[in-house]
């Protein structure tokens, strides 16, 4: 039988074990495990990361495989989180993954109880949501870091981290950043977020149309589906744009790495 302290020899070589133990006992939340939260999470697991909440309404589906950690021909159709916790529990069977197939909205925000966390991660599509959220992760004790837009770039050398309010070229931020001055508010602290400022277009193709109905059908058919809570109701998709698993994943493993280099350099971490 493989012993957890086995599977981290290499982590712990580098971090050493004060900041090991201390990986174990932090918790983490993630919000939106797809092409860039699955890759997020992924890294935090093989690193020593094992309290863990990922949260997530959607199910698996066939254009998801292209660039999400737990999208295979094998899972298309089952409940995101619960396909990446069985697979977290693979590499790390001792991990606490508590995986809850739910939307985080003003309706549901309360119920995530975000000062329970040390690490609040931002994944998450819909501007209004993310917005939402960080407002309310920039209130609490938390570490918070966010993914801004990750779609329509090949470039990986231009995955860059700066503070909400100096990102450049992306217009996601910006999108954020309007929505904050029209509503006359702003986050109650600086946070770090990972972009890109390439901006390419999506190509034309011929049965794109086509290609997004098959797989919305092929997400909600099949004889194993678990039926969603009414509390996480199917969110409806806008108009989707090209993506490639190397930028997710890398937007994904970047914000992993700013949460272990945080625990790694706090003073009461030896």
């Amino acid at each position: 039988m493989v012993k957890e302290k086995e599977i981290f020899n290499r982590a712990r070589l580098l971090l050493g074990d004060g900041v090991m133990e201390e990986m174990s006992r932090v918790r983490v939340i993630v919000f939106g495990v797809g092409g860039v939260g699955s890759w997020c999470v992924e890294s935090l697991v093989r690193s020593g990361v094992r309290r863990l909440t990922i949260v997530d309404c959607d199910r698996v589906c066939v254009t998801n495989i292209n660039r999400q950690l737990m999208a295979t021909t094998g899972t298309v159709g089952q409940v995101k989180v619960d396909a990446l916790r069985d697979h977290l529990l693979t590499v790390s069977p001792l991990a606490e993954i508590d995986a809850r197939c739910e939307v985080f909205t003003e309706a549901t925000a309360e119920s995530f109880r975000l000062d329970d966390y040390d690490y609040i991660i931002d994944a998450i599509d819909s501007l209004s949501d993310k917005m939402l959220l960080i407002e309310m992760a920039t209130r609490t004790r938390a570490r918070f870091f966010s993914s801004m837009g990750a779609a329509l770039k090949i470039d990986p050398t231009r995955v860059r981290v700066a503070e909400f309010w100096r990102v450049e070229g992306c217009p996601l931020a910006r999108s954020l950043r309007q929505r904050f001055k029209k509503a006359k508010s702003r986050p109650a602290r600086k946070f770090l977020c990972v972009y890109s400022d390439e901006r390419l277009e999506n190509k034309p193709v011929d049965d794109a149309e086509d290609i997004e109905n098959a797989a919305s059908s092929a997400a909600m058919s099949g004889p194993d589906i678990i039926q969603q809570p009414s509390a996480a109701p199917r969110t409806p998709k806008k108009q989707a744009n090209g993506s490639l698993m190397h930028i997710t994943a890398i937007f994904g493993l970047t914000i992993a790495g700013l949460v272990i280099q945080d625990i790694a350099g706090r003073d009461d971490v030896s």
